[in-house]
């Protein structure tokens, strides 16, 4: 028996975060999602596989017309002809939707209910998938609880969109814990909510598929499905990717060179080993590290940006582009901790800060002032915590002092 495991499809989610610039593929972003669940829909057709599972956020929202829809319905059709079902449950992002509820599903798709947990069987295979569908977007009761006891001489599976023993970054929904799962004493848990993937558990297997498309820069690497094989009594899985565009993001220490252009040999050096994944890609560039070329990298941060830009285009052929280029580089420190004088005893203090948690406490009280300031939209969690604090010291400590050596240099 094979079947597959998939989740968080969010079919027609725009792709977001890659800068508008020419050569950017603004069509082959916007197709992705699609693209991507035809790729797994012709492995399940060329495998051949018993059933397919869809654990929860096929949709992204609800549609903006029924092209989404049809589109699906489309490729389960073509899922009918080779006799290959498809059992699928609502998670946060499609349970709201009103035309997802009104369209008629092809006959091989059966929806789980989102009133109570149902169990379908399939005889011939001795199978029982049982799930339950969310009802609304916010579902914060631990639906598991609910979820019947392992069928007797069947091959049993849960399905369900969870945020099991929570997630950072994730909304809790459906919270429950492994223990939680693993009482039921079924023989395979296809989860979804976590867009990456995760084996949570094995045998029996409690598992995170991931999404089949990175949207956007948080979601970077290879993405896919899961392909599980049960023979002889031996359950065994296999990762298989289906996207069609990746994310990446490459952080670049330039702490070595010592002139600017050497900057480009380095990204072109990052370029030429990504070019060995034979498939299109999204690439956001972290500059970091002390060196010599700050200033004149900042000072012309446009320039370098694009120059970036321009290099990883002519290198990939056009099938790499640049989502972003943050620049978080640091000067090499000019005045040194021996010398005399009020410089030297500005640069201790920052040195010694991070070492000091009283003084440290007490820069933390003062920037929840200033954190109570920030509008809510704002992510503001870095403003409370000592490591983030420690790690922008140095770049204050550095536009303090370039400020002030301009201003003695200018007497």
């Amino acid at each position: 028996m094979k079947f597959i495991h998939a989740a968080d499809i969010h079919l027609d989610s725009p792709l977001r975060g890659l800068s508008r610039y020419d050569g950017v593929p603004i069509e082959q972003m916007q197709s992705a999602t699609r693209r991507s669940f035809i790729k797994m829909v012709d492995f399940a057709c060329s495998e051949l596989v018993d059933f397919i599972l869809l654990a929860g956020d096929l949709y992204d929202a609800d549609w903006k017309d029924y092209n989404t829809g049809l589109f699906f319905n489309q490729q389960m059709t073509r899922l009918r002809q080779v006799n290959i079902p498809v059992f699928i449950i609502m998670g946060n992002h499609d349970a709201d939707s009103v035309i997802t509820k009104q369209l008629r599903l092809p006959e091989n798709v059966f929806k789980f209910s989102y009133k109570q947990p149902e169990t379908h069987k399939l005889e011939d295979l001795k199978v029982a998938i049982h799930g339950q569908s969310f009802a609304k977007k916010s579902v914060t009761d631990n639906l598991s609880m609910a979820y019947p006891k392992a069928v007797p001489n069947y091959f049993n599976i849960g399905l369900l969109h969870t945020a099991v023993n929570g997630r950072p970054g994730h909304a809790e929904y459906a919270p429950c814990n492994m223990s939680d799962l693993l009482a039921h004493d079924y023989d395979y848990w296809a989860l979804g909510h976590i867009h990456k993937r995760e084996v949570l558990h094995e045998n029996p297997w409690i598992v995170f598929s991931g999404n089949l498309q990175g949207r956007h820069v948080r979601e970077t690497g290879m993405k896919g499905c899961t392909l599980v094989t049960v023979e002889n009594e031996q359950t065994s899985l296999r990762f298989v990717p289906v996207d069609v565009l990746r994310w990446e993001v490459i952080h670049l220490n330039i702490s070595d060179i010592e002139t600017i252009d050497e900057i480009i040999d380095k990204v072109r050096e990052a370029v030429n080993k990504l070019m060995q994944e034979d498939i299109p890609q999204a690439l956001r560039f972290v500059i970091e590290g002390s060196c010599t070329v700050h200033n004149e990298l900042h000072n012309s941060s446009k320039y370098w940006i694009n120059e970036i830009r321009s290099t990883v285009t002519d290198v990939s052929l056009g099938n790499i582009w640049v989502e972003k280029v943050k620049l978080q580089t640091q000067a090499v420190r000019s005045i040194s901790t021996q010398d005399e004088g009020p410089l030297a005893e500005l640069g201790n203090f920052f040195n010694d800060l991070p070492q000091n948690e009283e003084e440290l406490q007490i820069l933390l009280t003062e920037l929840r002032f200033l954190k109570n300031a920030v509008p809510t939209d704002i992510n503001q969690d870095s403003l409370s915590e000592s490591e983030t604090i420690c790690k922008s010291l140095g770049y204050v400590e550095e536009l303090l002092m370039a400020r002030l050596q301009d201003k003695i240099g200018g007497i």
